[in-house]
């Protein structure tokens, strides 16, 4: 008499192929092992997908900010990682929720801007924004370069623009006018190459830490002064206001105070 096998596994082959407890176990080893190698690959695979994510990412923040006249010339000479936030100008923190994707659908809320007193409205915006994006490089872990958007009043109307400033918070790198509304050959020349070059090492603020940029009414006398436009004293005084009210208490002040203190 032959002796019987004893082997669960060998028992489970010898199973016909039309029973359904084969058919269920096989179909769940198949499951099993199917899962387990997806698992392995997504484990694997996971640094990689980061990885090239991350690399989309900067891709598309390097050609947003060198579509801005004039800021390739500053990314190339500063080098680093750029990056973006969205911060919040009251805190001068990361906002909370709002991603860059997401913050023209926030800001299309009046609730997210804040009327400006006319004694503190040096731009003459009447309101600005809660939120803003702005761009950071980076360079050994140190923020060395900081993007900030800027709009303010002219002569003919609104003026936008770009300033860079420095990791110290308190040197220009250079300032692009991305629109405006100026008189052509007078104010109109804030878009210049030649009148912008003057931007480059002026400096915000002086020793005891007061505002003390301007639009000279000639050529600059000073490290915080940039040259004048002549005959265009108004466009000259309203890129001073802006900067101003924008460097200061009411716009990106808390936000370079964070950066300061290195919470950035």
């Amino acid at each position: 008499m032959a002796e019987r096998d004893v082997s669960p596994w060998r028992r489970f082959l010898a199973l016909p192929n039309e029973s359904r407890t084969k058919t269920i176990l096989v179909a769940f080893l198949v499951s099993a092992i199917c899962g387990a190698f997806v698992s392995l690959a997504t484990v694997y695979l996971r640094p990689i997908q980061t990885a090239n994510r991350a690399a989309e990412e900067q891709a598309r923040i390097e050609a947003l900010v060198q579509g801005i006249p004039g800021m390739a010339g500053i990314l190339a000479q500063s080098g680093g990682v750029l990056s973006t936030v969205v911060i919040d100008l009251a805190s001068g923190r990361v906002a909370d929720g709002i991603a860059p994707d997401a913050l023209e659908n926030a800001l299309a809320d009046p609730g997210n801007w804040t009327p400006l007193d006319p004694a503190e409205d040096l731009a003459g915006l009447g309101h600005r924004p809660d939120f803003v994006q702005v761009f950071l490089l980076r360079s050994a872990d140190e923020v060395s370069l900081i993007l900030l958007p800027l709009s303010g009043q002219g002569y003919g109307g609104r003026i936008d623009a770009i300033l860079a400033l420095r990791g110290d918070t308190n040197t220009i790198a250079g300032l692009t006018i991305t629109q405006h509304s100026e008189t052509p050959g007078l104010g109109g020349r804030i878009d210049e190459a030649s009148w912008q070059a003057s931007f480059p090492g002026t400096e915000l603020r002086d020793a005891a830490g007061e505002m003390r940029f301007r639009v000279a009414g000639g050529p600059a006398s000073g490290v915080h002064e940039v040259d004048g436009i002549t005959g265009a004293t108004r466009t000259g005084r309203g890129v001073t206001q802006m900067v101003r009210f924008w460097l200061g208490p009411n716009g990106y002040g808390p936000f370079l105070q964070a950066i300061e203190r290195g919470e950035f």
